[in-house]
């Protein structure tokens, strides 16, 4: 579930996407993630299926520098009580003190520290990820899939261990790892 703050630094491809995706990503600047963009989640369980929901208030933004792509930034705030699988109970369980604790810690947030290239339209973007009063490092994958003047989109993804944020409740029959699958839209 915390793995969807990372999804936001994958934004920060667009500034190494510079040598050849196009002119949209020579205007650096800053831009805001839309709404629109989504933070989706799987924690799987032994035997099959598993738990998959969205964490549906993103905002945040992020810094292009399309000459020194070294010096972008991604800043990426969600709220835990926006988690939501489709199952009232499953939401508020989530919600509570045994995993996110929504009411003491209402903010999961990511702020990249690093981000690198990795191919034309991919980069690795390092950061460190709060949730649950936690902050560790993590990192995750983008790519840049769509581009116009004044809006990025990319697909983000990355796993997290939930253990070390103090979120290991139901190991080892649900999964200690968070897949994350993410679309971030970044607009002017």
């Amino acid at each position: 579930m915390l793995r969807t703050l990372s999804r936001f630094s994958l934004i920060v491809l667009a500034t190494f996407a510079s040598s050849g995706a196009g002119a949209a990503v020579a205007d650096g600047g800053s831009y805001r993630i839309a709404p629109t963009s989504s933070i989706g989640f799987h924690v799987g369980q032994v035997g099959g299926g598993g738990i998959d929901g969205t964490i549906k208030e993103v905002s945040g933004q992020f810094r292009l520098d399309p000459s020194d792509p070294a010096r972008a930034s991604v800043s990426i705030d969600l709220k835990a009580a926006s988690v939501a699988t489709g199952q009232p109970r499953i939401d508020a369980f989530l919600q509570s003190e045994a995993v996110f604790d929504a009411d003491a810690h209402p903010d999961i947030t990511f702020r990249s520290t690093r981000v690198v290239q990795t191919g034309p339209r991919t980069a690795r973007i390092e950061g460190t990820l709060t949730a649950h009063g936690v902050s560790r490092p993590e990192t995750f994958q983008a790519e840049l899939t769509n581009q116009e003047k004044g809006r990025f989109v990319f697909h983000v993804v990355g796993d997290i261990y939930r253990t070390p944020y103090g979120m290991g409740v139901g190991t080892p029959i649900y999964s200690n790892v968070v897949n994350f699958d993410m679309r971030l839209e970044g607009q002017r």
